[in-house]
């Protein structure tokens, strides 16, 4: 190798970077068994306080959830373990037919009658949305609520950034949470080319306005984002007009992992296909007449003229949705309407839990909510959540960073997994900061 590369030693290979910053070599402890390192690496990580080990009332778009065992054996089979969409239907016919069948369930509980193959996570869906309402109406404005999650926005901004397109924010109710629909109604000009609501919204509000939106913005898409879990108790998007549903599909199935993996869900309506980017699955038949799946429709730059492409997504999250599609099916319509009223249940307990504390301020808001809400509290909430993790807790998620008029107020979520127990210990943590 080294004289096929024309040098004396391997030393060489090393000739540019400068001899200051050169060491005489890296001090490599000694190898260790497979028995030592597993030992040595559980102990570790036995310093990280997980979600899985304590208490957590982190939400905000990534929940601990229950996830059926059977979910991790069907994505963990070789014929799934992908995060690409398979090109070759021919070998291929068992991942286009789970792909479909999560298509189909996200149809069926978003009220959209086509959905792609899936976005990255939520954010990106959203920033996808926005630059789709601009291919369908050459609009130049998007709409979007004051109370979202501050990484969303900036996700969405670099996204439409390339396309001139401006992003306006619409105001909401201080005392609800809700929209505010007069403001919406007066920035919803003729330059709007689509307005985002969240159902429920980021601080956990379930807007009882969001049937009025399509009637407010004029010609304007509406874009509903949704938490997936709720559907299974609250009105689809397109009951209500949407015209495109967007949301993070990690509540179906996937586990919370250091910010990742996500899914990014994306449906929309018929007419509408054509502007949409990622991928469709479609059900069709072979030569010989039987029962087939093909990718019918992927309009990214790969696959078409660059200047009809959608967008240029080159990989979506198959393993997700296949986890999205067998927690679905293994939970069916009543069982998902059951893990939402759990999820209901238990936030009220924990809203309750909340307001018994002294000097915590909590409802916040007078409105309705799903599995989360904010508190307002006596310290900063960045120094309760170093007491809470002292004590074994994980609190909720700070609000400065996300509504600066709310930097006291800490957001609590509570889902299927949070227990009495749980509330409990947050509770008597609470009792006693300072």
């Amino acid at each position: 190798m080294l004289k096929s590369l024309g040098i004396d030693s391997v030393d060489e290979l090393f000739s540019d970077i400068p001899a200051s910053v050169r060491t005489d070599g890296i001090e490599i402890p000694p190898g260790m068994s497979e028995m030592e390192v597993m030992r040595y690496v559980t102990d570790m990580l036995s310093a990280n306080v997980t979600a899985y080990d304590h208490p957590c009332f982190m939400g905000g778009g990534v929940y601990r959830r229950f996830i059926p065992s059977a979910v991790k054996t069907i994505v963990s089979r070789s014929e799934f373990v992908t995060s690409y969409t398979p090109y070759q239907a021919e070998i291929s016919q068992g991942m286009l037919q789970t792909l479909f069948e999560y298509q189909s369930y996200v149809a069926e509980l978003t009220g959209m009658e086509v959905v792609n193959s899936s976005n990255y996570d939520a954010a990106t869906a959203l920033g996808e949305a926005a630059a789709m309402c601009h291919r369908v109406n050459g609009r130049g404005k998007f709409l979007i609520p004051q109370l979202i999650n501050c990484d969303k926005r900036s996700v969405l901004r670099n996204y439409v950034r390339g396309a001139g397109m401006e992003i306006v924010e619409y105001a909401y109710d201080p005392g609800t949470g809700e929209a505010d629909l007069d403001d919406m109604k007066r920035k919803a000009d003729s330059d709007v080319g689509g307005v985002y609501v969240e159902v429920p919204n980021f601080l956990g509000v379930l807007d009882r306005q969001a049937a009025e939106v399509k009637a407010v913005i004029g010609d304007a898409l509406l874009v509903v984002g949704v938490d997936p879990i709720s559907l299974g108790l609250l009105k689809a998007p397109g009951d209500y007009g949407a015209d495109i549903v967007i949301g993070e599909g990690q509540s179906l199935g996937s586990p919370m992992n250091f910010g990742g993996p996500m899914l990014g869900l994306f449906g929309c309506r018929q007419e509408l296909v054509r502007k949409m980017p990622g991928r469709v699955v479609g059900l069709t038949k072979d030569a010989e007449g039987r029962r087939a799946f093909c990718l019918t429709l992927q309009t990214r730059e790969q696959h078409v003229r660059r200047s009809k492409a959608t967008s240029n997504i080159c990989t979506n999250e198959a393993l997700m949705a296949v986890a999205a599609a067998a927690y679905l099916a293994i939970v069916g319509h009543d069982g998902l309407r059951d893990v939402a009223r759990s999820n209901m249940a238990n936030a009220r307990k924990l809203r309750d839990a909340l307001a018994s504390i002294k000097r915590v301020e909590c409802p916040v808001l007078d409105a309705p909510f799903f599995n989360e809400l904010p508190a307002r509290l006596p310290i900063k909430p960045e120094k309760l959540s170093k007491v809470l993790l002292r004590n074994g807790i994980i609190g909720g998620i700070p609000l400065a960073k996300h509504v600066p008029e709310m930097g006291d107020c800490m957001l609590f979520a509570a889902t299927e997994m949070t227990t009495d127990r749980d509330i409990e210990r947050l509770v008597a943590a609470m009792e006693v900061m300072e």
